[in-house]
């Protein structure tokens, strides 16, 4: 672990600090955690409706898929989504009688989604260089399309179950609208759409993009030191290391032993998604946390704590990687 890499998980630290303090001293205003006056809340919404959007729909419409390295998305994303899927799959089988139905795909996206912007990129740039970090943006630019679109549609295919009165088709109706007509999916599609055009964006809507999208990392940091100050840290440890252990350990290990031991990669790109999906947790899930008001105080610990445990894990992985398959 690199000094310079340690300076940025320190500064992740500090700007979640500042929105701890922010959210304890109650400058933002004092609703109750939970409720729709609840600063926090609005701060999600407002990442949720209005900078995330923006962020998505710019990345996706300028996407170069000609440039993709398929093989590598291939040995990143498929093992990634299996995991998630039965994280989620195990989750809704032990969902207790009278639980949230939203449970399993919160747990399931705090598992599997990355911090890939403020921790994977500085990780990307200063271990594999130039070469690595374009790989490293490769698999970014498809990161939230692919897990944030599969867990909406979990998500929502759950919330319309869980009214018995409707029909099949009438809870297939409102999960494919639900999950299309979305602040995560809709963007997405439409960004691909427009990429598919091949015409630019223009440059005054291209700036107005990129300035809502540049606000969605300070804007989330800090959303999850208030988080932690307005809902605490949970009373229950035992799913939270269980999540944080699937992020940091687990994930990780499936990707090396599927990309090196089936697929053969070797060095660099090896090293690359080995270390992209032992990223800690990302504060997207914090914000999916908070669209459908579910364990909010347990993924905002995870997010910590994953974050602080990271320092430890990142040079047990690179150490294997280098043993295994210098780059």
């Amino acid at each position: 672990m690199t000094w310079a890499i340690a300076a940025k998980l320190i500064a992740i630290l500090v700007a979640v600090a500042i929105g701890w303090i922010v959210g304890r001293a109650r400058w933002l205003g004092g609703g109750a955690a939970g409720s729709d006056s609840d600063p926090a809340r609005v701060l999600a919404n407002a990442a949720f409706f209005i900078f995330v959007p923006a962020l998505l729909f710019r990345t996706t419409a300028r996407l170069d898929t000609s440039a993709l390295p398929w093989a590598f998305l291939f040995a990143f994303f498929v093992p990634v989504l299996v995991v998630v899927a039965l994280i989620y799959a195990f989750e809704r089988w032990r969902l207790k009688p009278g639980g949230a139905v939203t449970e399993p795909s919160v747990k399931a996206i705090t598992a599997g989604f990355g911090n890939t912007l403020q921790v994977g990129v500085p990780v990307a740039a200063g271990v594999f260089g130039e070469q690595g970090l374009a790989i490293h943006i490769a698999v970014v630019s498809l990161h939230s399309l692919t897990i944030l679109t599969l867990l909406t549609a979990l998500v929502e295919l759950d919330v319309a179950r869980g009214s018995k009165s409707r029909t099949f088709r009438a809870t297939l109706v409102q999960t494919v609208r639900n999950t299309v007509i979305h602040p995560v999916v809709l963007p997405v599609l439409a960004g691909l759409s427009w990429n598919a055009t091949g015409w630019p964006i223009p440059a005054v809507f291209d700036e107005v993009l990129q300035n809502l999208g540049t606000a969605v990392v300070p804007l989330c940091l800090t959303l999850i030191g208030m988080s932690l100050a307005y809902y605490g840290w949970p009373k229950s440890w035992r799913g939270i290391s269980g999540l944080v252990s699937a992020k940091l350990l687990l994930i990780p290990g499936v990707v090396f032993g599927i990309a090196h031991w089936l697929l053969g990669l070797q060095g660099l790109p090896l090293a690359v998604i080995v270390m992209l999906a032992a990223l800690p947790t990302g504060s997207n899930a914090l914000i999916f946390a908070q669209r459908y008001r579910t364990m909010e105080a347990e993924v905002t610990a995870a997010t910590v704590l994953s974050t602080v445990l990271y320092v430890a894990t990142a040079p047990l992985w690179l150490a294997l990687l280098a043993w295994v398959s210098p780059w």
